[in-house]
């Protein structure tokens, strides 16, 4: 399996017991899709390694407590504080607005004027308020993404057509008077 082909489920954190239990915290807002996983792939070493798993049940609502199947001492202490992954092709597909933040690298946005408001290059969903990070002219374009605002999504044109505050593209576009 490559890393390219699989999406970041979580971590696993800790130990949890004495029966070789493993704590893995997820990075999701649908922690109750993966109520009934079967194995995960973890980073060892720059490979994603398959692990089978035999039992799960939840620590927190974030987190599940995971025995694997064989499991051994060597085998948890080289899973510890790894990054854990599944196959993209497990995922629900979407439909209408709805949208994986992997699937929309490269998505043009454009305002309800159908003004280009750059090329999607990442999502930050690591502050408070999620953004769209767009390439427009060769500038940095930050767009917070507010579903309020989002008119369309355009999966064959590869397109997302959103409401935009007036003026808020020119503000990464347009020097201020100060920068003159």
């Amino acid at each position: 399996m490559r890393k390219e082909d699989c999406y970041l489920l979580g971590k696993i954190t800790r130990r949890h017991g004495l029966a070789g239990n493993v704590i893995l915290k997820l990075d999701t807002d649908q922690p109750e899709l993966y109520n009934k996983l079967e194995s995960i792939f973890v980073e060892i070493n720059g490979l994603l390694v398959p692990f089978f798993i035999e039992k799960s049940s939840w620590s927190k609502l974030d987190a599940l407590n995971l025995a694997f199947k064989n499991s051994s001492e060597a085998m948890v202490d080289q899973v510890l504080g790894k990054s854990v992954y599944l196959p993209l092709a497990s995922l629900p597909k979407l439909s209408g607005k709805q949208f994986y933040y992997h699937e929309i690298i490269g998505f043009e946005i454009f305002d309800e004027n159908d003004n280009n408001c750059g090329v999607i290059r990442s999502v930050n969903d690591q502050t408070a308020q999620v953004y769209f990070v767009t390439n427009l002219d060769g500038k940095e374009v930050v767009i917070p993404m507010i579903k309020d605002w989002i008119l369309e999504v355009d999966r064959d044109e590869r397109t997302i057509k959103m409401e935009l505050p007036e003026g808020l593209i020119d503000v990464f576009l347009v020097p201020s008077k100060k920068d003159e």
